[in-house]
């Protein structure tokens, strides 16, 4: 179905957890294995200093009493620091990518369910960045951040409980430099997270008009816009390079606030030691352990606290893509949507009302009947309601009072994927994806044999230019399929219409782009495809409907004529003047667009 991920959280921890609760053991597994590797510096600290305080015993030549602390400290690193580590690298390479692909994919399912106005109002480029800051961000989030997050947890807590014991006065030195290195971190680092959203959201519009440039390259050469096209653009990238210098010379204000807080620190610890130490109150090794643990402390605060910086960037990024992807679908099956049965394809507009969003009322109580297997013409000036007819019936958009309905089911009690599957649609201008020919082809129907392909492509007179190419049916066609032209496209899109076979067939000026002799050729297997279905047929071209049982034609979301060919003419209304406005076999356009 489509938008099978519709249940996916809005928020962002939530939307972590969706992915890796089905991974709880490995989830637990890492958490302890993280706060495990925070016990190195501190245990290492405590063994140094008993090896010191050792040294004066040894003197003599007897070393037994060192062998144990020594054999700890060894044992320590390699199971405090190589196997928690190694542990940590496993389950990461085993699960995160696991998790991430199951992200890309859901998200993209989510944005595949959007509706045809979305994808109108955004760039697809866009789009695709969104995806991939989100998977991006959620993988930096649980691979390191994480990670290093409870590691400096288990260290913090384990360096204040040893000070404690070694004298209280630097257990109190760590806790109140924490509470201010902490406090002043996370207060700069909210200001972090909206400077980190902006250029997260400047980047993204980068890329949009990137794309933008680049997929209309055509037109930049042939209206010589290069120039035009890079002006253009420096006011977004100057917009990215604002942001971006925004935010790091923000961090490096921060960091310098955090390297001082730990000089501070650090002389605190030196001159409580000494102070101490002419006391006799601590021993040598309580030096090695307090400077150890000052050191190792607040270097992993400063390292956990610029991951916050990391954190903040991270978390801004998703948020900003989950609030561009994740907003409500416009158009959403009910609950208790059922399959569509689409035996006989009639097609039937009960008190239709639709307009778009923003602009005047343009189908009003429209009630119009499409008999099964009827073959329909659709004419009208530009602008008339033809292509929203069409779109109508795909539920590409909903309409706002009024039923459509398919051998008497009501499109919005079906599931939008059996409905589209019902339905066999040619455009006027065809997107191929970059891939082969053959799978262009097979696309109307994934399961078909390369013969039933070639086949398709053979009634859509594709196949005598396909076996010409030096790959054949391997032949990449470029993105959108711009390595053929408007009309190999257009065949291309025929072929998979033809191999679809749906009960319901909508033609969308489909021979527009082919010329009088391939035309006239192709017009007869359309017309075999015709058979036994629903079809409708869009044109500007009149010619082309003279064999359609019926012809109806627009003006202005209204229907103002409806009849054969010949009825039409003798009514001596729009149809008749349309019909005598052909210069060439194409119908004069007005300014609007369908």
């Amino acid at each position: 179905m489509i938008g099978k991920e519709k249940t996916l959280p809005k928020t962002l921890f939530p939307f972590i957890w969706h992915f890796l609760r089905e991974y709880k053991p490995a989830v637990m597994v890492y958490v302890l294995l993280a706060i495990a590797a925070g016990f190195w510096g501190p245990f290492n600290s405590i063994l140094i200093k008993q090896v010191i305080d050792l040294l004066p015993s040894v003197v003599g030549g007897d070393i037994s009493s060192l062998i144990l602390p020594a054999s700890l400290i060894v044992v320590n690193f390699i199971v405090f620091d190589n196997v928690t580590w190694r542990g940590l690298t496993y389950i990461g390479a085993r699960f995160i990518p696991v998790i991430i692909n199951r992200i890309i994919g859901a998200s993209m399912d989510y944005a595949l369910g959007k509706s045809h106005q979305f994808y109108q109002d955004n760039l697809s480029g866009k789009i695709s960045k969104q995806i991939t800051n989100l998977a991006d961000g959620i993988e930096q989030l649980t691979r390191s951040v994480a990670c290093n997050f409870l590691r400096g947890a288990s260290l913090l807590l384990t360096a204040i409980i040893t000070a404690y014991f070694v004298n209280p006065i630097f257990c109190f030195i760590l806790v109140i430099w924490f509470i201010l290195f902490a406090s002043a971190s996370i207060f700069m680092s909210k200001k972090l997270v909206s400077l980190s959203d902006a250029q997260a959201s400047s980047e993204s519009i980068v890329v949009g008009e990137l794309v933008d440039s680049l997929s209309n390259h055509s037109n930049v050469r042939i209206f010589s816009r290069i120039a035009y096209e890079n002006s253009r653009m420096a006011p977004f990238l100057g917009k990215q390079q604002k942001a971006y210098t925004a935010t790091y010379l923000y961090s490096l204000i921060m960091l310098s606030i955090q390297g001082g807080l730990i000089a501070i620190m650090m002389g605190f610890s030196c001159y409580f030691l000494v102070y101490l130490y002419s006391k006799n109150l601590v021993t040598i090794g309580d030096f090695a352990l307090i400077l150890g643990l000052s050191m190792e402390t607040g270097h992993m605060m400063w390292y956990a606290m610029s991951e916050v910086d990391e954190f903040n960037k991270a978390v801004g990024r998703c948020k900003q893509s989950l609030m561009s992807l994740m907003t409500p679908f416009e158009i959403q099956d009910k609950p208790d949507a059922v399959t569509l049965k689409c035996h006989r394809g009639k097609i039937t507009f009960d008190n239709v009302k639709f307009h778009y969003t923003g602009t005047e009322p343009l189908f009003q109580s429209k009630s119009i009947e499409i008999k099964a297997g009827q073959k329909v013409g659709l004419v009208g000036y530009s602008g008339g309601g033809k292509s929203t007819f069409v779109n109508l019936i795909l539920r590409l958009y909903d309409i706002t009072a009024g039923a459509i309905l398919i051998d008497d089911q009501d499109i919005r009690d079906v599931t939008q994927d059996s409905l589209r599957a019902s339905i066999a649609m040619i455009p006027q201008d065809p997107s191929l994806f970059h891939r082969s020919l053959m799978d262009n082809i097979r696309y109307g129907r994934i399961d078909a044999t390369d013969e039933d392909v070639i086949s398709a492509a053979k009634k859509a007179h594709a196949h005598e230019f396909i076996i010409k190419l030096s790959q054949g049916y391997e032949s990449l066609v470029g993105e959108r399929g711009v390595k053929l032209s408007g009309g190999q496209r257009q065949r291309i899109a025929i072929a998979r219409a033809i191999l679809k076979n749906a009960p319901i067939l909508i033609l969308d000026e489909a021979t527009s782009q082919l010329d009088s002799v391939t035309e006239s050729g192709i017009q007869q297997s359309l017309w075999e495809l015709m058979q036994d279905k629903t079809t409708i047929v869009i044109a500007h071209r009149l010619s082309t409907l003279l064999h359609m049982e019926r012809i109806i034609v627009f003006d202005n979301g209204k229907i103002a004529e409806d009849g054969t060919h010949a009825d039409l003419l003798a009514k001596n209304g729009v149809y008749k003047i349309l019909w005598d406005a052909q210069v060439g076999g194409f119908l004069l356009y007005q300014k609007n667009e369908d």
